[in-house]
C-alpha cells in the first residue's frame, strides 16, 4: 500500500473565501463540480494538489459550465448576491496532496498548506489514494470523498 500525506479540510464560507484569496481562480475544474489548483507549494516547489470536491449529489445548473462554476460563485458572494450554487450544496470540502504521489512528511505538508491558506485542515495523515479512488468507483460516485478522508485520517 502506498500511501501519501494528505490534508482536509470540511467545507465552511470562510475556506471558499480563502481558496479565492490565496490560490485564486481553478488551474482545472471538472463536470462533476470539482476544483482543482496545482501550486507549488511544497517543499522545494514540489506541485500540491489543491482539490475542491464536490458533493456526491451536486448537479451543476445548466447554465454554468463547469469552468465558470468556482469564479461565478465567489464573485456572487463577494458583491453580495445569490450565487449560481450554495456552496454548501456544491462542494463537501478540499483536499490537499503532493500532486504525483511525491513524498513529504505530514507535519512539514500541515505547516506549508496552513501557512498557504491561512487555515489549519480539519485532519491530516498518510492516505492510500488508489484505495480511496477505488472505494470511490465501487459507490458508482456516492461515496464523500471529504467524509471519506475525514474518517479514514480520524483513525489513523
Amino acid at each position: 500500500m502506498a500511501t501519501v500525506a494528505t490534508c482536509v479540510w470540511r467545507l465552511r464560507p470562510e475556506l471558499v473565501q480563502a481558496l479565492e484569496g490565496h490560490l485564486g481562480i481553478p488551474d482545472d475544474s471538472y463536470a462533476n463540480g470539482s476544483q482543482v489548483w496545482l501550486r507549488g507549494d511544497g517543499p522545494g516547489g514540489m506541485p500540491i494538489e489543491w482539490r475542491l470536491h464536490p458533493r456526491p449529489d451536486f448537479a451543476r445548473p445548466s447554465a454554468v459550465i463547469s469552468h465558470e462554476l468556482f469564479p461565478r460563485v465567489v464573485a456572487a458572494l463577494a458583491a453580495g448576491t445569490p450565487p449560481p450554487v450554495d456552496p454548501a450544496e456544491a462542494w463537501s470540502g478540499l483536499e490537499a496532496a503532493p500532486a504525483y504521489g511525491d513524498e513529504v512528511d505530514e507535519e512539514v505538508l500541515v505547516g506549508l498548506v496552513t501557512a498557504r491558506l491561512g487555515q489549519p485542515p480539519d485532519a491530516s495523515g498518510q492516505i492510500d489514494r488508489d484505495d480511496l479512488g477505488r472505494a470511490w468507483e465501487r459507490s458508482g460516485g456516492r461515496l464523500d470523498v471529504v467524509e471519506a478522508l475525514v474518517d479514514i485520517l480520524g483513525r489513523a
